[in-house]
This record gives structure tokens, sequence and C-alpha cells, in this order.
């Protein structure tokens, strides 16, 4: 290590051997780039490379001389020769041409071969203590977690990643990083001591995605599906990373099944990291908003249970939720139908918590279907024997007449509607004409029993 504030000694690793097949390429290149340019005075002035720094980094553009199995040399200018190593290009990834230009980052000047050793820019470098500088994209070791990020080694020194610098987005459990290793980007330097390095691996991984959002933008089309990873969940849907861009799941869009407003309602289908196949369903770029759906990419569980689920059929079914108005019960796997507080009992309840619980097998029977909404109407009371105090005409008292003031109508829906509007007003009447008798009857008092024989004041003689 070196001490502090003492100027650091040029590096004694050799820079790449070059053979005598490659240097006479090299001379041959570069008189035919001396001849050109004395044609052409304006020649020499596209070879030379201007010198640019870049996140604490030297760029230079030069002119590509030569290709060879192992190295790419660069010319920047009369005497300003560059190497790169070809293992700097990916598998698969096209060389450069003789004759092209090429921007490169200088690591340091060899003065022993008269070189520039350079690297591709976003390239990942050999990690010397030497040659560390702010700025350098280097791969690092994760050796540990602690609560505030991660713990990496680099040239054989101690350096630390901030847990906000680790991603773009929150990662609950860092321990599955340990042992891995992470192209990185030096953020911080400190050579005193033991030295201190700060990493981070966020920028990174917002320029890839940038990259790779703008070849999404003209690839992704409505209608297509796509895999991607469930990066965010929300009270309204889940985000999905589809490897660049984010696209939103609302929670109408999720499953078949019910699924109510909230992260815990959400969570119960989709987790976060979860590789997802979905569809998009909308794309606006210009409020750079995508919508997607899974959903659509099931099968309907509505329509495989049609030829089951038909009015005046008994099932049975799994009560899933409750609310004021009444119960959900779930009669085939994602499908659900209502069970209104007046069909569930025949008897007056105040809360439906009194008569069924959740999570209870109940039977009920199919009121009414409606397709087009995807509504199912059911009944729990229809499915038992009506007691014999509301057993319905002849049977004391009437169907849907209880006894006492305030009684509620339990008569069946298909029964109400069958009244015609002339037969309600004919009962409203009947019922004023006996509450108006019922107070001339009270009205009538002081002599007992009077009242009761039907007898007025006015047929009373003295």
């Amino acid at each position: 290590m070196t001490e502090p504030n003492k100027p650091i000694e040029p590096t004694t690793a050799k820079p790449p051997a070059l053979d005598a097949e490659t240097l006479a390429e090299i001379d041959a290149a570069m008189d035919d780039l001396a001849d050109h340019g004395a044609a052409d005075p304006s020649a020499k002035k596209t070879i030379r490379g201007p010198r640019e720094v870049k996140g604490g980094r030297e760029h230079r553009t030069g002119l590509v001389v030569s290709v060879g199995a192992t190295d790419v040399f660069v010319e920047f200018g009369p005497k300003e020769l560059g190497v790169v190593e070809s293992t700097q290009w990916k598998d698969g990834q096209e060389k450069p041409k003789v004759g092209e230009q090429l921007e490169v980052v200088v690591q340091r000047y060899e003065p022993t071969e008269s070189l520039y050793i350079c690297a591709l820019p976003g390239a990942v470098q050999k990690a010397d203590w030497e040659m560390l500088e702010i700025g350098q994209v280097v791969e690092a070791r994760v050796t540990g977690v602690n609560k505030g990020g991660l713990e990496l080694e680099i040239a054989n020194h101690r350096a630390f990643m901030p847990a906000s610098q680790i991603d773009i987005n929150r990662i609950p459990d860092l321990s599955v990083f340990v042992g891995e290793k992470l192209t990185c980007q030096v953020q911080k330097l400190d050579r005193r001591g033991t030295g201190n390095i700060v990493l981070s691996r966020r920028e990174i991984i917002q320029a890839e995605r940038e990259k790779a959002a703008a070849t999404l933008k003209e690839a992704l089309k409505e209608g297509d599906t796509i895999e991607g990873v469930v990066r965010k969940i929300m009270d309204f849907g889940a985000f999905v990373d589809l490897g660049g861009v984010d696209g939103l799941v609302h929670l109408n869009d999720l499953t078949h099944e019910r699924v109510n407003h909230g992260a815990k309602s959400v969570a119960r289908f989709v987790s976060e990291g979860q590789k997802v196949t979905v569809q998009i369903l909308k794309i606006d770029w210009e409020a750079n908003r995508i919508s997607l759906g899974m959903k659509q990419l099931q099968s309907d569980p509505f329509a495989a249970a049609k030829e089951e689920i038909v009015e005046g059929a008994t099932l049975t079914g799994k009560v899933t939720n409750i609310t004021e108005f009444g119960c959900f019960v779930e009669v085939a796997p994602g499908v659900e139908g209502l069970v209104h507080i007046s069909e569930i009992d025949f008897k007056r309840i105040n809360k439906v918590e009194d008569a069924v619980q959740k999570g209870e097998v109940v039977q009920v029977r199919v009121l009414k279907i409606d397709p087009d909404s995807r509504k199912i109407s059911l009944s729990i009371k229809q499915t038992k024997e009506r007691p014999a105090d509301q057993a319905g005409p002849g049977g004391g008292g009437g169907r849907g007449r209880g006894k006492g003031r305030g009684d509620r109508d339990d008569r069946d829906p298909a029964e109400i509607l069958k009244e015609t509007p002339q037969l309600r007003r004919m009962r409203e009447q009947a019922k004023l004409r006996e509450k108006q008798e019922g107070k001339k009857s009270k009205g009538s008092g002081g002599l007992g029993e009077a009242g009761g024989l039907g007898l007025g004041l006015g047929d009373l003689k003295l």
C-alpha cells in the first residue's frame, strides 16, 4: 500500500506483447495515414482524439489502425497509440473495423512501450489498488451483510455498498448477494490508512434499464404477451418490470376472482420478485403508462361453470366475504354470488354475522344470473323449509305479513314482482282504514266494553 501523499509509482505490469506481424500492420497503417494526411491536411484532425473527462475518467476517440486476435490498436494522433484487449468485447459482439472511430477510456500510459492502456467505456476493468479511480467500473465480491448495506472485497481491500445503492428497487433480504460478484462503480475512494472504498450499483442498473427501455418502446405493442417480474405491490395492483419499463396490473385485471382493495389482498395472488406472464392492454408513452392484465390469459371460470350454475339450481358453496348488505358465496372455483341479507333467513337478522360466518360451507339456491355484469343472486333461506307461522295464504296472516307492527316483508322477490301496482294500492288503502278504525275504537271510550260491541255514543239513548 502506498503511503499518504506519496506519488504512486507506475505499475510494473507488462502491457500486451506485440508480435512482429502486429507491429508490421501498425507501421503499414500509420504510413498510409501519413500519406493520406499529406494529400488531405484535414485528415489528421479526424485522427487526433480530444481528451474529455467523464465521471472522473479520461475519454478519447481515435482511429482503429489494427484489429488482432488479442488486441485492438487505436491512434489518437502522431505517435499517440492506444491498445484495448479483445476480451473487452463480449461473445457475439462485433469488433470495430480498421479505419473506424472508437471511443475508449484511458486507464494509464505505459512509457516503456509508448502505449496508452485503454478500455471500452462501461467495461468491467481489473481492480488494481494502485489504479482504482472514482468512476471506474469494476467487479467486486460480496463477503457479508450489515444493517447499512453490503460488505465487499475489491483488489484485496474491503469496500462498502450502501443499501440505497444496490438496486433501483428496495431489496428486503440482502443476504441473497453474499458470495456473488457484482459489477459496480467506484463512488468514493480514500487511500489513507487502510483505505475507504464506497461502491455503487444503482447507476449501472439505471443505465441498463434506460437502454433497454429505448428498445422496448419500439418493440412493445398492445395485445402482446410478455414475461416480467413483479417489482412492487400496491393497494390498487402490482407493478411489473418488463425488462426496462414498468407496467401496472390493476387489481381488476389480476384474476377472475374478487380482489379487495389493499396490498394484502393483492399479495394473495402475486409476490415481489415473482416471474409472471402478462398481456399488454394499453400503452401511453406520453404519460409513461402501460396497463397490463393477467386474468386475460386465464380461462374464464364463469364461462366454464355456466352449465352447472343455472337459475333454480341448489349448490353448495363457501362464504368468502361478509358485508353489511349480505355475504358472498363461492359456488365454483373463481365464481362468487351474492346472498342479500333478506335472503339469508326467514326471520329478521340485524347482522349478517349473526347467521353466517366467513369460511362456512352453506347451501344456496340460484335466484338470478346476469351474464353481462357477471353477477349471480343467491338465497340461503330458499333451501330451507318455511316456518309454520309464515306459511303464506290460508296459513295464518298471509305470506309476507308478519305479526305486529313493523314486521319485514319476507316474500320471495319473484312473488313481489308478480304483484300489480293496483293490488299494492288496494293493500295500502286497507291498512290505512284499519288504522283509522282502530283510532275510532280507542276514541269511543268511557263506556268500557261499548267500543268493543261496535256501539258509538250516538247509538246510546238516555
